[in-house]
């Protein structure tokens, strides 16, 4: 149950802070918050991750981003007596899915606002979505990696 709730809390944050943005500034507005290195700037993206975008991009990517929930949550109910870093990977991404998921339906477009600067080099501005998704595909993949039980494979007899 306390992974369900993680999904909750992580697409209410994702929807109020888009919100925020959308209410409070002004589209390409920023607001440093720490200068030359953290500023929230309201961006828009139509497209896909990264600022891809193609003819009919928007509607290809939502669907296929329905269907891989629907795909995650039925692995997340599959795993819901499996290790709890694997379940708590899952709900992050599905988190993250649904919080751009809701924009994309509603709006046609996703709200992006962290703009973090390396160096004076502006990384891809992105949302607490974009940011449960990254989390979770780090927690999912440290999963795989190291803590996933280990199958014992039988050794042939010669």
């Amino acid at each position: 149950m306390i992974v369900l709730t993680i999904s909750i809390i992580i697409v209410i944050i994702d929807q109020i802070s888009k919100y925020l943005i959308r209410s409070t500034m002004e589209l390409h507005e920023t607001i440093p918050v720490i200068k030359s290195f953290f500023h929230l700037t309201y961006v828009s993206n139509d497209g896909m991750a990264f600022g891809i975008n193609f003819p009919g991009g928007i509607y290809i990517f939502t669907i296929a981003s329905f269907l891989l929930t629907i795909f995650l949550i039925a692995y997340l109910w599959n795993e819901r007596k499996g290790h709890l870093i694997l379940r708590i990977s899952l709900a992050l991404i599905i988190a993250g899915a649904i919080g751009n998921f809701i924009d994309r339906v509603m709006f046609k477009e996703v709200v992006d606002m962290f703009d973090f600067i390396f160096w004076g080099y502006h990384w891809y501005i992105f949302n607490v979505a974009d940011s449960a998704v990254t989390v979770g595909m780090i927690l999912y993949l440290t999963y795989l990696f190291f803590l996933q039980p280990k199958k014992q494979t039988a050794k042939s007899v010669i």
